[in-house]
């Protein structure tokens, strides 16, 4: 019987102080050659165990083996020079010096198989892997080739789709696909970017879930939230149309958010991965605030479709910290179950 309520993370997980500088998005490495190749290894199997430890159902690779979420799968592909660097505003909200494409884009060979057959090697328990959505790349990036957003993105979810592929091959169970720009560019969304998301997970038979956030826990995302006003209804703008998609499983951001717990609504009958975990603060919830916001969830998502998650990913936060969240994800998660088991027997 597969478990009720499952757990995981949404994404990054804190890098160990030897491998990265802590708490630093886009942290150069301090490790080369053999040495950082086998202390990526050695950071994925310390952040495999961390999340076991923690009671994580669906584990990850925590992001171990990349400095960001979007530009080193970018790094890996053909038609983007990273030396030859342009500022631009990411998300509408920060600048940032991003590589620039100069020629058609494609992908030579795979980028992350080879990290997710080593984590399949060192666990049973279901895998999730999160690749960056078409979207959130072009979003990312200084485009001096195609000069339209919308050609560049069916580009990428071309070679997403390969890529893909070949980590459902390597026994992943559950392909992520982040697109914190589904949280912005609502008319690009509906016009192209979630047909672009289809093209992206088109023929796998494994599970897919696309993950729109309000976005890490730095200064300008939190910034960014404190003008959103007491009710954040972006979700209201793509919910629909994702709901009639090929997507299996929607990952959004619930806790200590100001997001109407009742826009679920719009995507019953979808599983949905609750953030239950607030990944802009250090402050480390209870297992009693988890199941609150699991509780008030399932009042618009049927408890066999309720995944409970984190907000977002946690690579700026203290290892402790992350951890410490991790474990009352857990012990949140557990209460609700329990409390649904209960009422089944009743």
């Amino acid at each position: 019987m597969k478990k009720l309520l499952p757990t995981s993370s949404a994404g990054s997980l804190p890098k160990p102080s030897w491998l990265a500088e802590p708490e630093t998005l886009w942290s150069p490495w301090k490790l080369q050659g053999s040495e950082l190749v086998d202390g990526k290894h050695d950071a994925l199997r310390i952040s495999l165990h961390e999340q076991q430890t923690a009671g994580v159902d669906i584990v990850s690779d925590g992001e171990q083996t990349r400095q960001h979420f979007v530009t080193t799968f970018i790094e890996h592909l053909n038609g983007v020079d990273f030396e030859n660097r342009k500022t631009v505003k990411i998300r509408d909200r920060y600048d940032a010096s991003v590589p620039t494409v100069v020629g058609p884009v494609s992908r030579t060979k795979s980028v992350f198989v080879e990290d997710a057959k080593f984590l399949r090697q060192q666990t049973s328990q279901p895998i999730k892997w999160a690749l960056p959505g078409p979207m959130t790349m072009i979003d990312t990036l200084y485009d001096d080739h195609y000069k339209s957003r919308e050609k560049l993105a069916w580009e990428f979810a071309k070679i997403l789709n390969q890529e893909a592929k070949e980590l459902e091959a390597a026994g992943v169970d559950i392909i992520q696909f982040d697109e914190p720009a589904f949280n912005v560019f609502f008319d690009e969304v509906n016009d192209w970017g979630i047909a672009c998301l289809e093209r992206a997970i088109e023929g796998l038979k494994c599970e897919t879930a696309v993950h729109i956030c309000y976005g890490y826990g730095i200064k300008a995302n939190t910034d960014w939230k404190k003008t959103l006003g007491t009710e954040w209804r972006q979700y209201e703008e793509v919910f629909p149309k994702l709901q009639k998609s090929n997507i299996d499983i929607i990952s959004l951001e619930c806790q200590n958010s100001h997001v109407p717990i009742e826009l679920l609504e719009l995507v019953r009958g979808k599983k949905i991965m609750v953030g239950a975990i607030d990944v802009a603060t250090n402050t480390i919830e209870t297992p009693e605030e988890v199941a609150k916001t699991l509780r008030e969830a399932l009042k618009y998502v049927d408890a066999d479709k309720l995944y409970p998650c984190t907000n977002c990913g946690m690579a700026p936060l203290p290892r402790d910290i992350a951890n410490g969240k991790l474990n009352a994800l857990s012990k949140g998660a557990e209460l609700v179950r329990n409390e649904l088991l209960a009422a089944n027997v009743a």
